[in-house]
């Protein structure tokens, strides 16, 4: 027998994947998680039976429910869906699909709209941080139409503002978890930072690489992928995040430096091979290391006086413009809020037709 469950599908940012009000779904994790494999296809490698796509793009999945937590609007819970592997990842905050999270909000009736522009205050529950959403609502309902442009994403849309207020040190305590900005690691200085997402910094020079390859140049190096792994999995046991195998946490970044002197270039993984665009929340860690003195992304032109400034992440799409507050300089641990702009776009409103028996 099968059981229809609602089911919004749902592009946010440069990923794409079904949102779920967290009634909707089991309340028992176990079983809440073999629903999303279900959903999604998995495990297969074309997801063929699912929602997926057949790439951890868009084998995404946001969970949203109303918060209890003082200040908050809405609380979001992010899992990663593994493509080939019965495994469903709830360590990770994604940005890109935090996009669609303020206007499935508005149009579910989580949250009211406001003639003009809502803001909505999120609570990441994967990383137990908060995001303030500003969302378009001329006339109290989500504007998806607009002007705004994307690097990653054809056409365009209404510019949703995403403002994180202190993503720093959420998941290990610490910006940078080893308690130094750089680490010596098998030969390879990396930096170990978490700012929004837990992230391993690699100088791309350091490795023997321009910094500016293809994602399908990089994913066909197996030799630098099996690299890659090695640091990411060395440094996650310095970082105090464990055995990290089977987690997509934490992502390891090759950088290099940018065309221009507020710009630094990154290859994000994610983490078995190179994201298309990049991540958000990668794009606010590697931002952060590049501003912060004594990082492997930082260089002496690249420390900032206190204020605003707007830091570009070139990436194999395009760019990422973050706009950075730093608080305080030189210091470690200095930037206080990161916001920019991303898109979201409604692609289908629905049920979804899953075994009776996962329930």
């Amino acid at each position: 027998m099968l059981k229809t469950i609602p089911c919004v599908l749902m592009r946010g940012g440069t990923s794409r994947g079904p949102f779920f009000r967290a009634d909707w779904l089991p309340p028992d994790p176990a079983r809440r998680d073999r629903v999303l494999l279900c959903a999604m296809g998995s495990p297969h490698e074309l997801q063929v039976d699912g929602l997926g796509g057949g790439h951890t793009l868009t084998s995404k999945v946001a969970i949203v429910s109303p918060s209890r937590r003082p200040g908050c609007d809405v609380d979001y819970l992010f899992a990663q869906v593994s493509v080939d592997r019965a495994a469903v990842d709830t360590r990770p905050n994604c940005g890109n699909m935090l996009s669609g999270v303020a206007p499935f909000a508005i149009d579910q009736g989580l949250v009211a709209g406001r003639p003009g522009e809502t803001r909505v205050r999120i609570f990441n529950v994967n990383t137990r941080s908060t995001i303030d959403a500003t969302v378009q609502t001329p006339d109290g309902r989500p504007e998806y139409e607009g002007d705004a442009r994307i690097d990653g994403v054809s056409g365009t849309g209404a510019p949703i503002r995403l403002n994180f207020v202190d993503a720093w040190g959420k998941t290990s305590g610490r910006l940078f978890p080893t308690g130094q900005p750089r680490d010596l690691i098998d030969g390879v200085w990396v930096t170990c930072i978490d700012a929004a997402m837990p992230l391993v910094v690699v100088a791309a020079a350091a490795l023997g690489l321009r910094g500016d390859e293809t994602p399908a140049a990089l994913d066909g190096d197996a030799r630098l992928l099996a690299r890659l792994e090695s640091l990411r999995r060395q440094a996650a046991l310095r970082m105090g995040l464990g055995d990290v195998t089977h987690s997509v946490v934490p992502k390891p970044v090759l950088v290099s430096p940018g065309d221009l002197p507020d710009e630094v270039t990154s290859r994000y993984f994610t983490p078995a091979s190179c994201h298309r665009s990049h991540a958000v929340t990668g794009a606010i860690g590697v931002a952060t290391a590049f501003v912060t003195p004594g990082t492997v992304a930082c260089t002496a032109a690249a420390a900032r006086p206190p204020g605003r400034h707007r830091i570009a992440v070139a990436h194999p799409a395009g760019r990422i413009e973050i706009d950075i507050e730093i608080d305080a300089a030189p210091a470690a641990g200095c930037v206080r809020a990161a916001s920019l702009i991303r898109t979201a776009r409604k692609i289908m409103d629905g049920s979804l037709y899953v075994p009776a028996e996962l329930f």
